[in-house]
């Protein structure tokens, strides 16, 4: 893990919040002490179940995955986090109390690592972050009960399909078996659910 240099006003981490949040170089400027990038290699652990998560992780490139581990050591991945996307364990940060979960990259990465209170101070500094925060929220919120629900009471084809929508840039980065996990399903299955998917496709294209 390597510090990096970056012009944090070149960064895809500044233009997410000065379009999503309305932070503009005013007030980022007053930020500065409050995040830093980070080179990541390829399989590098940026939290382990135990430890407290001290930061959230945006993704300036590469890719990050959040996971935990059953009591055989089987991997159940919960989230995937690619260019742009944020990712931590927020209740482990809120209760103070060491997180259930893994954060690890699975490509090499540049990470932004964001203190507790970059949020704080811009959310007092800026009212449309503070904004941003409080929706945020209730989308993660929103998001849990989607996924919790499709484990639940979705098929495996349906499933897929939500993961299409939600991850596309994903289906040619990440491995079957990363899938097939985060969609509670077997290898196999997944397979299954593909081949189904493309025979459509191929009966839908000779139809028109």
């Amino acid at each position: 893990m390597t510090q990096l240099d970056i012009n944090w006003r070149e960064s895809n981490f500044y233009r997410y919040y000065k379009e999503k949040a309305e932070l503009f170089e005013d007030v980022f400027e007053q930020l500065v002490g409050y995040f830093s990038f980070k080179e990541i290699p390829h399989n590098h652990y940026l939290l382990r179940a135990g430890e407290l998560s001290q930061y959230a992780f945006f993704v300036e490139s590469g890719l990050l995955q959040s996971f935990s581990l059953d009591e055989k050591g089987g991997e159940h991945i919960l989230q995937f986090a690619p260019e742009n996307w944020i990712i931590s364990d927020r209740a482990s940060q809120y209760f103070n109390k060491p997180t259930d979960f893994y954060i690890k990259a699975i490509e090499p990465s540049v990470i932004v690592f964001i203190q507790p209170e970059f949020m704080e101070k811009a959310s007092h500094l800026s009212h449309a972050f503070a904004c941003f925060m409080e929706n945020s929220l209730q989308r993660n919120i929103y998001i849990q009960q989607q996924r919790i629900n499709s484990l639940l009471a979705m098929s495996a084809k349906e499933r897929y399909l939500l993961f299409m929508d939600m991850y596309p840039s994903l289906l040619q980065r990440v491995p079957q078996w990363m899938i097939a996990s985060y969609l509670g399903i077997t290898p196999e299955s997944l397979s299954r659910v593909r081949r189904e998917l493309l025979s459509e496709s191929r009966t839908n294209r000779g139809k028109e």
